[in-house]
């Protein structure tokens, strides 16, 4: 069997930088490996759950989906860059026990970064937010917790996370 593709999990709440971070790493990957995958949340649910609403049911349905289509990717030698909120701690458990190269990074900022970034006026809104009014289980074992609070710039965190990967020097 050829060798299998790593799922890269940045995890977060919304506006926390899972898509800046994830997105620099994907590309940064790219130039190292052809063949990566990279899937993003937000286009996610526009590409291929768009039939699901957001009860808490329909999110479930949504990250299992996502999940189970990353370790499809991945079990054909594909690494996959996934960027989500998967806010219940049974998706992560899922993945840790399914998906044979599973690293996690939870993206974590304060509740003062999130309400200052706000890029999708989510927090002002406060309807049906993940963190505001819905519950988020908190990443209990990720690989790695990125603290995102404006010290370091997202080059810098890449960097980080490419040693710790093992993908740089």
């Amino acid at each position: 069997m050829d060798e299998k593709g790593t799922v890269y999990f940045f995890t977060g709440l919304s506006g926390a930088g899972k898509t800046t971070i994830g997105g620099l790493f994907y590309r940064r990957l790219r130039l190292q490996k052809p063949n990566v995958f990279l899937l993003d949340g937000d286009r996610y649910r526009r590409e291929v759950c768009e039939d699901l609403g957001y009860t808490d049911q329909d999110r479930l349905k949504a990250a299992r989906r996502g999940f189970r289509l990353s370790r499809w990717i991945a079990d054909q030698g594909i690494d996959v860059v996934n960027c989500g909120i998967a806010m219940y701690s049974e998706i992560r458990a899922w993945n840790r026990e399914n998906i044979e190269n599973y690293k996690e990074i939870y993206i974590k900022v304060s509740r003062e970064t999130l309400l200052r970034r706000n890029q999708k006026e989510l927090y002002t809104a406060g309807k049906n937010v993940v963190g505001v009014d819905l519950p988020f289980d908190e990443p209990r074992r990720p690989d790695i917790v990125i603290e995102n609070d404006g010290g370091e710039t997202p080059e810098a965190i890449v960097e980080r996370l490419e040693r710790a990967f093992g993908l740089r020097e």
